[in-house]
């Protein structure tokens, strides 16, 4: 052991946002190894986070690896070894979900402010990336922020805090600035900076909203939801020209992933609400989760849909993976919540981190194929990925995302035509 080894494993310790995620039994006997084999700095930084992830996945630590086997231990092997571990708890037969005791609550209360007068409410999709095949979504910004705490939420990576929401005061007046082109169709999303039916109407926010959206009929408005407060949606009447869009996932997911969002059962029944009133909605597969028993929760879901919805009121069924970001990543292992979400084989795309094209392609495949009946009368896409998965899975592509958008328009704008 030298004081360079010692020095530089407290450097890198140093250096991770996590540190007191990581338990004092670990990081002593991180520390011991890393003294006594003279681990490099990236080695030492890439276990830390390794021992990070593995609490937050509820696994085996890493101190329960037993080396005294090895009679001519070396940082290699000692590296090795444990990567090899950490790899094999990525196999999504061993990635299982439990239903948690009890349901988590928010342990802090929220604050309201006012959003920046000056700033504009409508932009490209936060997401936007010219390395995915995409709609050319526009997004108003009614909300900044999200109480719902979703572990993989990019949101988070947004704006300072979980706990402070921004809501639009001038909302009547900006979106009467937004030019519209009456001889245009406009796709246009409510629930990409926070949850469109979250906090309600509240500052009269839904009221405006509608308002504009029945001023301008060629403007399609999706309001995109975990939540199922739609209690003013049913009270009120409202534009034809109005989609509402929930996130599936299996129970079992959104009690350990989505924190603090409405059941499954819960958003279902919403949406069957606002169908049986007249309305359109849409389903977002996405983003889907590959783990063990996966492919029977999720076909038991599109089961359920088919079974439920008359497929005239129901505009859309979107497919995609979990993707991060460095810094979503980085969010994540400082949240103090469990969590499964990186328990996940990651590789490069298209710039971010998310599931090989295989793993890709099974979980879209699972879904689309029980969807067959629908087929021909509900639009189908891939929403923030590659073109390349397009034909592997629906058996065609857009060439580009005008032909893309274009296509989605006219899906959506025949069903709304067929509903008045």
């Amino acid at each position: 052991m030298t004081t360079q080894a010692i020095e530089k494993f407290a450097s890198a310790l140093k250096t991770i946002p996590f540190e007191n995620e990581i338990p004092a039994k670990e990081k002593s006997w991180l520390e011991s190894y890393s003294n006594e084999l003279n681990l490099s700095f990236q080695q030492i930084k890439i276990i830390l986070e390794y021992s990070r992830d593995i609490k937050m996945w509820q696994e085996k630590p890493l101190s329960h690896l037993d080396f005294s086997q090895h009679k001519k231990l070396n940082k290699k092997l000692f590296f090795n070894q444990i990567k090899k571990y950490v790899e094999s708890l990525k196999d999504p037969q061993k990635k299982t979900y439990e239903v948690p005791e009890k349901k988590l609550t928010r342990d802090s209360a929220l604050s309201f402010g006012v959003a920046d007068t000056e700033s504009k409410i409508i932009s490209t999709c936060p997401v936007y990336s010219d390395k995915t095949l995409c709609c050319n979504l526009q997004t108003l910004d009614v909300a900044l922020n999200c109480a719902f705490g979703c572990t993989y939420c990019s949101i988070q990576s947004f704006y300072e805090g979980q706990d402070t929401i921004l809501m639009e005061e001038n909302l009547e007046q900006k979106l009467d600035a937004i030019p519209i082109d009456p001889n245009l169709t406009y796709h246009i999303g409510t629930g990409q900076s926070s949850d469109s039916l979250l906090w309600g109407n509240k500052n009269g926010n839904l009221e405006t909203l509608f308002n504009w959206a029945r001023k301008h009929p060629n403007v399609i408005l999706e309001l995109k939801t975990k939540s199922k407060n739609i209690k003013f949606l049913l009270e009120t009447d409202l534009p034809k020209n109005l989609l509402f869009t929930w996130t599936m996932n299996p129970d079992v997911v959104i009690q350990n992933e989505e924190l603090y969002t409405a059941s499954l059962e819960e958003r279902l029944r919403s949406a069957r609400k606002l169908a049986d009133k007249g309305h359109l909605v849409g389903f977002h597969f996405h983003p889907m989760f590959y783990f063990d028993n996966c492919e029977q929760e999720y076909a038991a879901i599109v089961k359920r849909i088919v079974n439920t919805f008359d497929v005239n009121k129901v505009a859309l069924i979107s497919l995609g993976t979990l993707t991060f970001t460095p810094s979503v990543i980085k969010e994540i292992r400082q949240k103090k919540v469990p969590s499964k979400v990186l328990q996940m084989p990651m590789v490069e795309a298209d710039g971010k981190l998310s599931y090989p094209d295989e793993i890709k392609h099974k979980l879209f495949r699972m879904v689309y194929d029980n969807f067959a009946p629908w087929h021909d009368q509900v639009f189908f896409y891939l929403c923030m990925e590659n073109k390349r998965h397009w034909k592997p899975v629906f058996g065609f592509e857009y060439k580009d995302n005008d032909e893309f958008e274009l296509a989605m328009k006219n899906a959506y704008m025949n069903k709304i035509k067929a509903l008045t």
